[in-house]
């Protein structure tokens, strides 16, 4: 998809669904990587993930840009744009936006697994901790390298 054929979706989804017109500017940014669009405030255009683009189905990629319009229709309207305004939580759910872009990366597996000698909570992580600095956030007790016994391993 070019950022012509773009710009011509966005239009025709923004008359389609909240009948008015999109009158700046949307194309590609390559350098998004884990949101599926950004609504720019100086200028009023709209950026999308290409890459997000490519891997996503048609429904998919047209609740994104209607996300990104509900900021854009809001925001030049003087109304709450913001994804915490109880405004911008109406008119997506009322267009039948996403509410968050989907994942088409996988999940990482943890290179590292921690667990609490007092809870026994697993800690997940692809770094590795410095078992003398941190300790378990629910109960305070102290992390220890956990065994694959408890449902993973370890690279030490």
């Amino acid at each position: 998809m070019s950022n012509q054929e773009l710009q011509s979706l966005v239009e025709q989804v923004s008359l389609a669904a909240f009948h008015r017109p999109f009158v700046h500017q949307a194309r590609f940014n390559a350098r998004l990587r884990t949101t599926g669009g950004r609504f720019h405030l100086p200028d009023e255009n709209l950026d999308f993930n290409p890459t997000l683009f490519a891997h996503i189905d048609a429904v998919t990629r047209q609740g994104i840009i209607k996300h990104e319009l509900c900021h854009y229709h809001l925001y030049r309207a003087h109304q709450g744009y913001r994804h915490r305004d109880a405004a911008f939580k109406q008119l997506l759910a009322a267009v039948g936006g996403l509410r968050y872009a989907p994942r088409i990366t996988p999940i990482k597996p943890p290179k590292y697994l921690y667990q609490c000698t007092g809870c026994g909570q697993l800690y997940p992580r692809q770094r590795r901790l410095d078992l003398r600095r941190y300790a378990c956030g629910r109960c305070g007790h102290r992390l220890v390298a956990a065994s694959p016994a408890a449902g993973g391993t370890l690279r030490a």
